[in-house]
C-alpha cells in the first residue's frame, strides 16, 4: 500500500506536469492573434489569459467526466497505465512545442492513455465508441465549424468596417479582439484544464483513494488550474508565432472574427462533455479567417506540416506511452527508468530550445525563410481587389496608404547571384 500511494503522487505531480505544459503549449490559442495584431502587448496578453484559464477551470467538470469514467474502463487500470500515459503525452508536447507547431494536448493526452490502457490490459480496456463519438468526430469537426464561422465572421465584419472610418473600425476591433481573446481563455480553462482533473480523478480511483463513481476533489480542481494556469503564463511563444504569423497574415478584424469563432465552438463541446482540442478549433478559426479577408492567403507549407503533426498526435503518443507501459512491468526499477527517461528528455528538449531563444521580445518576427511567397494568381487577385476599408458606396470613408498595402502581398526579394569564383 505505502508504494501505492508513493506512485500515486508521482503519478499527481507528473499529471500537473503535463497540465503546466499544456498551458505554455495552448497559449497560443487565445492570445496568438490578440499579439500578431498588436491589440495587446505579449507579456500584458499572457498573464489575461493566465486568470481566465483559472477561472474557467472552476467553471465546469463535464469534461473531466469523459476522461475518468467514458474513455477507458477503470477496472483493471493501474496507476502506472496512468503515469505511463502522461510520459507519452508530455513528451509529444514539447516536442511540438520545441518545431512551433500547434498539435493537441488533449490528443496527446487521450492517445497515451489508450496506448498505456492497451498495452496494460489488451484493446477491450479501451471504450470504442467514446473515442469515436467524443474524441475524433470532433477532432474533425471542430476546426471545419470553426473556420467556416470565423471565415464567414470575417467578411462580416469587414463589411460593417466598410461603413465606419478605417481607423476608427480597426480601432473597435481590436478593442473587440481582447474580449473574444478572453473568452478565448476562460474557454480553455474550463476545456483543457479539466483533461488533468480527470486524469487525476482516475489515478485516484486506481489506486483506491476514492470510490469509483467520484467526481474530481475540490483540491484537484484548485491544483489543475493553477497549473495550467502558472503555464500559460509562461507563454508558449514559438507556437505563438507560428498561429500568430505563421499561418497567415491577420487584420484586427481577422483576429476578432477568429477568436470570437473559436471560443464559441469550445464552450459549446465544453457543456456538451466533448473532450475537444481547443488547439484544432484555434487553428480551423485563425486560417478560415485568413481567407475571409479579400486577397488573403494561407500558408499551406505550414498548415500541412501542422496537418502531419496532427494525424501523428495520436498514435505517437499512443506508442510511447505504450512502451513506458511495457518498461514498468519490471516493478520500481521499470518506474524508475521511465521516470529518469521522461526527466532526461524534458531537458534535453529545453536545452536544444535554447540554441534559439523565441520570447515576448521576439515573437512577432517571422523569418524569411518562414515565409511563404504568395502565387501569382493571389498577387494579382490582391492587387485589383478593392480594400477591406474603402466605403460602401454613398459613404466617405477615407482610404490609406496603409491600407492599400495591407491588400498586396510583400512581394519576395530574389536572392543575389553566387559569384562565380
Amino acid at each position: 500500500m505505502e508504494h501505492i500511494t508513493l506512485l500515486l503522487g508521482i503519478v499527481i505531480i507528473t499529471a500537473l506536469v503535463f497540465d503546466f505544459t499544456n498551458g505554455f503549449h495552448d497559449t497560443a490559442n487565445a492570445m496568438a492573434t490578440t499579439i500578431s495584431t498588436g491589440a495587446l502587448k505579449p507579456k500584458t496578453a499572457v498573464a489575461m489569459s493566465a486568470v481566465l484559464n483559472l477561472v474557467g477551470a472552476f467553471m465546469s467538470v463535464e469534461v473531466a467526466k469523459t476522461i475518468s469514467k467514458g474513455l477507458v474502463n477503470e477496472e483493471g487500470i493501474q496507476p502506472e497505465v496512468i503515469f505511463a500515459a502522461l510520459v507519452g503525452a508530455i513528451l509529444w508536447n514539447l516536442v511540438t512545442w520545441l518545431v512551433g507547431l500547434p498539435s493537441s494536448s488533449s490528443h496527446a493526452l487521450m492517445g497515451g492513455l489508450i496506448g498505456a490502457a492497451v498495452a496494460s490490459a489488451g484493446i477491450g480496456a479501451v471504450n470504442g465508441s467514446v473515442v469515436v463519438t467524443k474524441v475524433l468526430i470532433p477532432a474533425i469537426a471542430a476546426p471545419l465549424v470553426a473556420g467556416i464561422a470565423a471565415y464567414l465572421a470575417a467578411k462580416v465584419t469587414y463589411k460593417l468596417g466598410d461603413k465606419v472610418g478605417g481607423k476608427t473600425a480597426t480601432k473597435g476591433y481590436r478593442a473587440g479582439q481582447i474580449a473574444s481573446a478572453g473568452l478565448v481563455s476562460l474557454a480553455h480553462g474550463t476545456n483543457d484544464a479539466q483533461k488533468t482533473m480527470g486524469i487525476i480523478t482516475l489515478a485516484l480511483i486506481a489506486g483506491g483513494a476514492i470510490a469509483p463513481d467520484a467526481n474530481p476533489p475540490v483540491w484537484v480542481i484548485v491544483s489543475a488550474g493553477l497549473a495550467i494556469a502558472m503555464g500559460t503564463y509562461l507563454g508558449g511563444w514559438r507556437i505563438i508565432r507560428t498561429m500568430g504569423s505563421g499561418l497567415t497574415d491577420l487584420q484586427p478584424q481577422q483576429g476578432f472574427a477568429a477568436q470570437t469563432s473559436a471560443a464559441s465552438v469550445i464552450l459549446a463541446s465544453s457543456n456538451l462533455g466533448f473532450s475537444l482540442s481547443t488547439t484544432h478549433s484555434c487553428s480551423g478559426a485563425v486560417m478560415g479567417a485568413g481567407l475571409g479577408r479579400k486577397g488573403g492567403v494561407v500558408r499551406w507549407s505550414t498548415a500541412t506540416r501542422m496537418f502531419v503533426a496532427w494525424g501523428l498526435t495520436l498514435p505517437a503518443a499512443a506508442l510511447v506511452s505504450a512502451g513506458a507501459e511495457l518498461v514498468m512491468r519490471a516493478g520500481d526499477i521499470g518506474i524508475a527508468a521511465v521516470t529518469v527517461f521522461l526527466v532526461g528528455s524534458c531537458l534535453a528538449i529545453w536545452l536544444i530550445s535554447r540554441r534559439q531563444v523565441v520570447d515576448h521580445n521576439n515573437v512577432n518576427d517571422v523569418e524569411q525563410a518562414d515565409a511563404e511567397a504568395p502565387g501569382v494568381v493571389t498577387t494579382a487577385i490582391a492587387a485589383v481587389t478593392v480594400p477591406p476599408t474603402v466605403a460602401a458606396a454613398g459613404t466617405t470613408a477615407a482610404v490609406t496608404d496603409e491600407d492599400l498595402k495591407a491588400t498586396i502581398p510583400a512581394a519576395t526579394t530574389p536572392a543575389a547571384p553566387a559569384a562565380t569564383v
